[in-house]
């Protein structure tokens, strides 16, 4: 029994390992991977190599051009974190979300990638997405984070400072819950530009 109890736990022990291994390599880039249809969209990148700069789809097409750069830190908020990927998806101009599809995978249009360089830095060109239309949604991008040997993770959403319906009561509820991720934009020729650094959180402590 406690022989083969030991052969699963190294079982399971391998198979982790070798799914973080798969999941941290450059290139995901199979055919079609076996977890296709059920793993996170920062896996789908297309490119063979990602860099620090990524441009979203219609960028140039775009009324509000917005450039987001900054720097990612690891958790003591000083050391740059390199070779870390950041994701982000957005709606449209209209605060809709522009799905399309590839191999029976649904997937939202408006999204990039970037993988951090030596000094953490990273750059999007991208734009100021709408809010729904009859409603007081706040615009917004979803960020998400896959750092090396750890799983993805979602950070807070990101919104924005001028946001009209960013109300007083909002901000206060935002500032209560200890949500920090507003962007501040300032308008520079025919773009927008904002700074925003991102510190990791730390690795949560193992549960016995």
């Amino acid at each position: 029994m406690r022989k083969l109890l030991f052969i699963l736990i190294i079982s399971c022990f391998f198979s982790s390992n070798m799914e973080l291994l798969a999941q941290d390599s450059a290139n995901v880039l199979e055919e079609i991977p076996f977890d296709y249809m059920t793993r996170s969209p920062i896996y789908d990148y297309s490119e063979k190599q990602l860099n620090n700069t990524d441009t979203i789809p219609s960028f140039q097409t775009q009324e509000n051009k917005l450039k987001i750069t900054g720097t990612i830190f690891q958790s003591d908020g000083v050391t740059p974190a390199k070779d870390v990927i950041l994701f982000i998806e957005q709606p449209n101009e209209d605060g809709e979300y522009d799905l399309k599809f590839e191999n029976d995978k649904r997937y939202v249009n408006h999204r990039a990638w970037i993988k951090t360089d030596a000094n953490g830095h990273y750059t999007f060109y991208t734009f100021i997405p709408g809010s729904y239309r009859h409603s007081k949604e706040l615009r917004h991008i979803h960020p998400i984070v896959k750092e090396a040997g750890k799983p993805e993770y979602k950070l807070n959403t990101l919104i924005f400072e001028d946001d009209p319906f960013l109300t007083k009561a909002c901000r206060k509820r935002l500032n209560k819950k200890g949500f920090t991720s507003i962007l501040t934009t300032l308008k520079k020729e025919d773009m927008y530009v904002s700074n925003y650094n991102i510190i990791l959180p730390e690795a949560l402590a193992e549960t016995k």
